[in-house]
């Protein structure tokens, strides 16, 4: 039997590209969003009579049971919750009201009319875990008799040279159980329950931040070919270089590890995401070094000497391709991603900083099936 989804603050699909690429035989067959921009794209990935433009504070349950959906996938917004926002309200933030609506209102009147989800997975930034919301959304769950798990996963547990700690709850209802939990109801994982051992971050001890026993793959796989142009199209601009370069996380094409990418990618410098050196012959610290030199001894044209390094962002298909909604660049796949033609390369790291890791929530996908 096909098990029918629901997926709700859909962004550009990565929910459903997650379903489609499990174990699992399912179908979205309805996707709730706001963001008109990401609403298209997502009708343009996974056709216009899926995704609707809506305020999910405003959904009923009477709407929603008639879908009769077996399967609920949600990623609410993240900005009350995240550590990169110093004003963040958790509960009392406006962007979070929906989501508490949906599971404190709805899903209890679904439970009563016996129209409920039997499964649910939500994914959301790590820090949510000790939000008050998370403990009124498991306090919620149990009461209606759904039994939860509580992740904190990164893809570098997967092999993915990123580092995108997220959290995510999965809950089953009625008498479905999690294999490999044993008692352990209220712990929170750092891996999927019966599938390795905790992901610890490593970079205090070693240079490359990876999970033990994972060969995590080198960031040249997921890179476009370089064709050598210059300046490459994505090339960091000049005065950015010159006023904020010494900030960027650098990494080389050989790296196992890129910061998390956010929504602010090419528009904020730091805690928004890793720059790729093309030039992997210069020594980055050495060039730095130079051009703060010279730039201090008064020379106007000091950015000069950071141009051999070659340093660009990743380009909008290399971050599909990390958030596994494409495969690496060199594997073969009939997998596409279309972008509507007027959807522009600002729009496009927007909506990808704010989507998930395709491959995270695949594995969590299979695993709440079994």
């Amino acid at each position: 039997m096909t098990t029918k989804a629901l997926e709700f603050y859909s962004g550009i699909g990565g929910l459903h590209r997650a379903l489609a690429q499990s174990a699992v035989q399912g179908t979205v067959i309805r996707a709730f969003d706001w963001d008109q921009a990401a609403c298209r794209v997502y009708a343009a990935n996974h056709g216009p009579d899926v995704v609707r433009k809506v305020d999910i504070a405003k959904l009923e349950a009477k709407e929603l049971a008639s879908l009769g959906a077996d399967l609920w996938l949600l990623s609410p917004s993240c900005q009350p919750y995240t550590v990169l926002n110093p004003l963040a309200k958790g509960a009392e933030d406006p962007r979070a009201k929906s989501f508490i609506r949906l599971m404190e209102n709805v899903l209890p009147e679904l439970v009563r009319m016996k129209k409920h989800p039997r499964r649910l997975l939500v994914e959301n930034v790590a820090g949510f875990e000790t939000s008050s919301t998370r403990e009124r959304l498991v306090a919620t769950l149990r009461t209606l008799g759904y039994s939860t798990v509580e992740l904190l996963i990164t893809p570098l547990q997967l092999g993915i040279p990123n580092s995108r700690l997220r959290y995510y709850l999965l809950a089953k209802s009625d008498t479905l159980h999690f294999a490999g939990v044993g008692g352990q109801e209220n712990r929170i994982w750092r891996h999927i329950p019966g599938r390795g051992t905790d992901w610890v971050d490593t970079r205090a001890q070693a240079e490359d931040e990876e999970a033990p026993g994972v060969a995590v793959a080198a960031v040249r796989d997921y890179m476009d070919e370089d064709d050598h142009e210059e300046p490459h199209p994505h090339a960091i601009p000049e005065k950015v270089l010159e006023k904020w370069g010494r900030l960027f996380d650098i990494v080389l094409p050989s790296a196992t590890r890129t910061c998390c990418f956010t929504r602010g990618y090419t528009k904020l410098v730091e805690r928004a995401g890793s720059v790729v050196q093309m030039n992997g012959d210069l020594d980055t610290t050495e060039t730095f070094d130079a051009f703060l030199k010279a730039q201090r001894d008064g020379d106007d044209e000091a950015v000069r000497l950071l141009h051999p390094l070659r340093l660009r962002y990743f380009s909008p298909t290399e971050l599909l391709r990390i958030f596994v909604f494409l495969p690496p660049s060199r594997e073969s796949s009939r997998e596409t991603f279309v972008w509507p033609g007027d959807i522009s390369t600002k729009t496009k790291y927007k909506l990808i900083g704010n989507s998930v890791n395709v491959r995270v929530v695949t594995e969590l996908i299979n695993y709440m099936f079994e």
